[in-house]
């Protein structure tokens, strides 16, 4: 009997011991999930921060054409920081800041400011310019089985720009300016084929999407192609253009709107993460490979 009730006794104590640890155990494991779940809400309310140690974050930009050479070399300056770009590309101008605006990818580097501007108004999107990149002129191609020069070009001859707004005016702003046409000053940098006052030569203006344009060339006279595209081609700037835009800011009063950009939704404006992003695409290890890359078809903006 006292063997039994000794036993009974230890049995009880060690019942409650394992109780008290027990309890003790989930103490700990509720405080330390406050501590994690205050420590998340922090993150949230600063903005997205680089990964820790052997982590990586992933930041999706969306380009068009295949001029990317500059994004390797972030990736590399980006890469002691747990961060790493990875590109999603498009085919058009008209899908990547749907994208954006709509949360498929984090940045987007593909447009210069006025265009961006023209899609918050035309589309309603809640995207802000977070950091310059590049000046891609735009320039016109000659199909060399016809023409080698702008006085070549006469009566009849047809002319491809690119479609959208903004592009397409300062397309006939470079037609203006190379002679062929007169366009009403008062539409300033982005007239419409409508605004053209005068023909000094009677061509015919085809329009259509940037990304084609090069691919009409062989059926046209000319094409009016931005220097992405025009890269992405094999065309190269220096050698195969007949006639350049005028990227010169105390010549060219408009070149300010003319500069590409990152982009990123407006309540991102801030993240830390995408700041570094920016920061490693405007170095001059940045600025070597653009030049080197590129034969010309890209200038600097930073």
């Amino acid at each position: 009997m006292k063997k039994r009730g000794l036993v009974a006794i230890l049995g009880i104590s060690a019942a409650l011991l394992l109780a008290g640890c027990g309890s003790n155990a989930e103490e700990t494991t509720a405080a330390a999930s406050s501590e994690e779940q205050a420590a998340e809400a922090e993150t949230e309310a600063e903005g997205e921060e680089p990964a820790a140690d052997g982590e990586v974050t992933t930041v999706t930009v969306g380009v068009v054409g295949e001029y990317n050479a500059q994004w390797d070399t972030v990736n590399e300056l980006l890469a002691p920081e747990g961060i790493q770009v990875e590109l999603m590309k498009f085919t058009d101008y008209a899908t990547p800041n749907r994208a954006l605006n709509d949360g498929e990818i984090d940045l987007n580097a593909f447009q210069h400011k006025a265009f961006l501007a023209n899609d918050i108004e035309t589309a309603g999107y809640d995207l802000v310019d977070i950091g310059d990149t590049i000046i891609a002129p735009l320039s016109i191609y000659n199909n060399k089985d016809k023409i080698s020069s702008v006085e070549d070009i006469k009566d009849g001859d047809i002319i491809a720009i690119p479609s959208d707004l903004t592009n397409g005016g300062r397309a006939l702003k470079l037609l203006e300016a190379a002679g062929l046409i007169e366009c009403d000053p008062e539409k300033g940098y982005t007239p419409t084929k409508l605004d053209i006052t005068k023909y000094n030569v009677q061509i015919e203006i085809l329009e259509a999407e940037s990304a084609t344009l090069a691919n009409l060339l062989p059926d046209c006279t000319a094409a009016v192609i931005n220097g992405g595209n025009a890269f992405t081609a094999g065309l190269n700037p220096n050698e195969d253009s007949i006639f350049t835009e005028d990227v010169d800011p105390e010549t060219n009063p408009n070149v300010a709107q003319l500069i590409n950009i990152i982009a990123a939704r407006a309540e991102d404006a801030d993240n830390e993460v995408y700041k570094k992003v920016v920061e490693a695409y405007q170095t001059d290890e940045v600025k070597q490979t653009i030049e080197e890359a590129y034969d010309g078809a890209f200038i600097c903006a930073f």
